[in-house]
């Protein structure tokens, strides 16, 4: 049960930091590094012309998507739900995950990228799932 935990504890720990989108710009420092959770321009969307108010609802609609995903993938793997939906929702919280962090690219976000592309090849190519056995 130990191993499912630990998983478990570490897809909600993934899906939770896509909060830092919602949450307020800290000050700017001298010096300091560019916030990497920004909302106002997608490098992909902002180009086409979409208005940043629609973008910022987009962003903001993947985040509770990828966040309520990843909390129903924690709960399947610890067993509070079925163990079928296991890999529909992880899946979903995976593409929602990096839907967002590919429109709203930064460098400091690769690891959340990392994360979700193992996750995604351990669904589909190794079909593995902690619920299993």
């Amino acid at each position: 049960m130990l191993p499912r935990l630990v998983i478990a504890a570490l897809l909600l720990a993934h899906g939770a930091i896509h909060a830092s989108f919602l949450s307020p710009r800290p000050p700017a420092t001298a010096g300091g590094p560019p916030w990497p959770f920004e909302l106002a321009r997608s490098w992909v969307l902002t180009p086409l012309g979409i208005q940043p108010a629609t973008i910022r609802l987009l962003g903001i609609a993947l985040v509770v998507a990828t966040i309520a995903a990843f909390a129903l993938a924690s709960l399947a793997t610890i067993g509070w739900l079925p163990a079928d939906l296991w890999g529909p929702v992880s899946a979903a919280a995976a593409i929602a995950s990096l839907a967002l962090l590919v429109l709203f690219f930064h460098p400091w976000l690769v690891l959340g990228l990392v994360i979700d592309i193992a996750l995604l090849l351990a669904l589909t190519v190794a079909e593995w799932s902690p619920t299993i056995g």
